[in-house]
C-alpha cells in the first residue's frame, strides 16, 4: 500500500489558495510578525478554522517552541492536517463547529496567547461572526492577540472594488488557462484518490460547493471586536482584496 504524501497534499492546497492570493505568504509573514511582537517566540496559539494547517506549519517552522491547537469541521482538510503532523507532540487537533456555542469546551486549553484564522471566517455571517468574537475575547488572555486575514470588503468604494475584482479575475483566468487548479478542480481531485475520497464526500454534505456568508469591512470587525471586549483593533495588513485585522485583549 503506498505512503500517502501529506506534503504533497499541503503543497497542491497552497498553490490553489495562492491562485486566489499571491500576497498568501506575505499575509503569513506578517501575522508572525505580530504574534513575535505582542506574545513572543513560544506562544500557545489556537489555528481558527484551521484547513490543512497552512498557519500551524508556518508557526511551527518560526518559533519550534510553539503549540498550537488546530480546530475545523471540514473531514478532508482535517485529514491533510493531521497525516501531516502526525507524531508532533506540539500540534492537536479538534472537530468542532464554529457555530456552536459549546465548541470551546472540546479545546485542550481554557485561554490561548493568540488566535489566529486566515480565509475562513468569511463563510459565517455577521451573526454567528459577532457571536464567536465574544467567545474568542474569553478565550484569549490579557494582552494576548486575535488575528483575521480574510477578504473584508469596504463597500462605500464601488468603483475600486469593481476595478480591483476585474483586474483580479483576469490575472487568475491567465493563470487558470496556464494548468492552475482553482477551488472546484482541486476538491475533483482530492474527491478522486483513494485515501481522501470518503473525506471528502462527508465534507460536502455538510458544506455543500460552497457558502459564502458575509465580508463586511475592516472597521466592521474592528468595531465588533472591541465591543466583543478587546481593547485594541486595527488592519496591520492590506493587499488590494484582503485585510490582516489584529486585535490586542
Amino acid at each position: 500500500m503506498t505512503k500517502t504524501d501529506w506534503a504533497g497534499w499541503q503543497q497542491s492546497w497552497d498553490r490553489q489558495q495562492e491562485w486566489y492570493m499571491p500576497d498568501r505568504e506575505e499575509r503569513f509573514r506578517v501575522m508572525l510578525d505580530m504574534v513575535e511582537a505582542l506574545v513572543g517566540p513560544e506562544p500557545r496559539v489556537l489555528d481558527l478554522a484551521c484547513g490543512t494547517g497552512s498557519i500551524t506549519s508556518r508557526l511551527l517552522r518560526r518559533f519550534p517552541g510553539a503549540t498550537s491547537t488546530g480546530v475545523d469541521l471540514d473531514p478532508a482538510l482535517l485529514a491533510i492536517a493531521e497525516g501531516s503532523f502526525a507524531g508532533d507532540e506540539r500540534v492537536t487537533f479538534v472537530t468542532a463547529d464554529l457555530k456552536d456555542p459549546a465548541w470551546v469546551a472540546d479545546l485542550p486549553y481554557d485561554t490561548y496567547d493568540a488566535v489566529l484564522t486566515a480565509t475562513a471566517l468569511h463563510w459565517l455571517h455577521s451573526e454567528p461572526l459577532t457571536a464567536l468574537y465574544g467567545q474568542l475575547a474569553d478565550l484569549v488572555r490579557d494582552g494576548g492577540v486575535f488575528m483575521n486575514a480574510d477578504h473584508m470588503i469596504d463597500e462605500t468604494t464601488p468603483r475600486i472594488n469593481a476595478a480591483e475584482r476585474a483586474h483580479r479575475h483576469a490575472v487568475m483566468d491567465r493563470a487558470k488557462d496556464a494548468g492552475a487548479l482553482d477551488w472546484a478542480a482541486w476538491w475533483a481531485v482530492a474527491g478522486a484518490d483513494p485515501v481522501l475520497a470518503e473525506p471528502t464526500a462527508r465534507r460536502f454534505e455538510i458544506y455543500g460547493e460552497h457558502a459564502d456568508g458575509d465580508m463586511p469591512s475592516p472597521r466592521w470587525h474592528a468595531d465588533t471586536l472591541r465591543a466583543a471586549g478587546f481593547g485594541e483593533a486595527r488592519p496591520v495588513w492590506a493587499s488590494p482584496s484582503d485585510t490582516l485585522l489584529l486585535a490586542v485583549k
